[in-house]
């Protein structure tokens, strides 16, 4: 019988292996498909003045500094204090409902996949990145560091963590089980905080609106088909990791469709009171290639940053 610690060492090692298969894709769509896209749409722009560098290819062309750029003859941008030290911070809110999956595969595999993709882009634009882990069983927090390596086992750490026992499917407590006054010193002021989870309908937590003035605040979540409509004309019998127990699904029922679309719009409008803007919303599917659904994603707010 193998002991814990190997156990534990080859979960690590397939962790980090998958990491590097994600790491080689993102680094191929940042050279070849966001180029400075990911500089200009997920960091933001910087809030105060630093100096006058060279323009590269890739950086935003809205900080050229047109005065500069005459005087020397080639061009120059602006740079800015928060490009020098930024950090991502994902919190990765593991609930027993993430393990539902009417597919091959469970919105938890899924969402994890997606942070992952996240945390090796930040360490291929050689930013800090850093989680918080929080189950009912209680939390796991690594503050935000920097370098291909660290990076690389902070992600693996994240993705070895154990999915929440079904056993554990119980009311959560009025707070639930992230501890967020800790969330709120874990990284420094304009740091990006990625929520990603399964975002029931529910209260804002408390300390919310303080910890989005502190950070840029983004919420990342995975849908089930299943999430957003039960299968019309049938009768299904699945496990509901939230009950604990099996239920009938019907889906010819229309009181039982009319419940699962109320259920749908409760979860819609929490999910957008936490996130106003919809370009800080990222909903995808088990299904979906989800490096290009993030790609779509830093399109979008780049093209509406240049419309501001």
């Amino acid at each position: 019988m193998p002991s814990p610690v190997s156990e534990h060492t080859n979960l690590v090692t397939s962790q980090l292996a998958l990491l590097k298969q994600l790491e080689w894709r993102v680094r191929h769509a940042v050279e070849n498909v966001l180029s400075g896209e990911y500089r200009s749409a997920f960091r933001g722009r910087g809030m105060e003045f630093d100096q006058v560098v060279k323009y590269t290819f890739g950086d935003d062309i809205r900080d050229i500094d047109w005065n500069v750029t005459a005087r020397l003859g080639e061009p120059y941008r602006k740079k800015f204090i928060e490009e020098r030290e930024v950090s991502l911070l994902l919190l990765f809110e593991d609930s027993v409902s993430l393990q539902f999956g009417s597919g091959a595969q469970s919105k938890r595999e899924a969402l994890l996949e997606l942070a992952g993709l996240v945390m090796m882009l930040g360490a291929v634009n050689r930013d800090r990145v850093g989680f918080l882990h929080a189950s009912p069983a209680g939390y796991t927090i690594k503050e935000p560091v920097r370098g291909r390596g660290q990076i690389l086992h902070a992600a693996a750490q994240l993705l070895g963590q154990p999915a929440p026992a079904l056993s554990s499917a119980v009311s959560p407590p009025p707070s639930g089980f992230v501890p967020w006054r800790l969330l709120a010193k874990a990284a420094p002021r304009h740091s990006i905080l990625i929520w990603l989870g399964d975002f029931p309908p529910r209260i804002e937590p408390e300390g919310w609106t303080v910890l989005s003035r502190r950070y840029q605040t983004m919420g990342f979540r995975v849908e089930d088909p299943w999430d957003r409509e039960l299968p019309a004309g049938r009768i299904l019998t699945t496990y509901d990791p939230v009950a604990g127990r099996l239920v009938n699904l019907n889906g010819a029922s229309s009181a039982q469709q009319a419940a699962h679309a109320d259920w749908v719009a409760q979860r819609d409008a929490a999910f957008r009171s936490l996130f106003p803007n919809p370009l800080s919303r990222l909903t995808v599917r088990p299904d979906q290639e989800r490096l290009e659904a993030l790609v779509r994603f830093f399109h979008a707010r780049m093209a509406a940053g240049h419309r501001r």
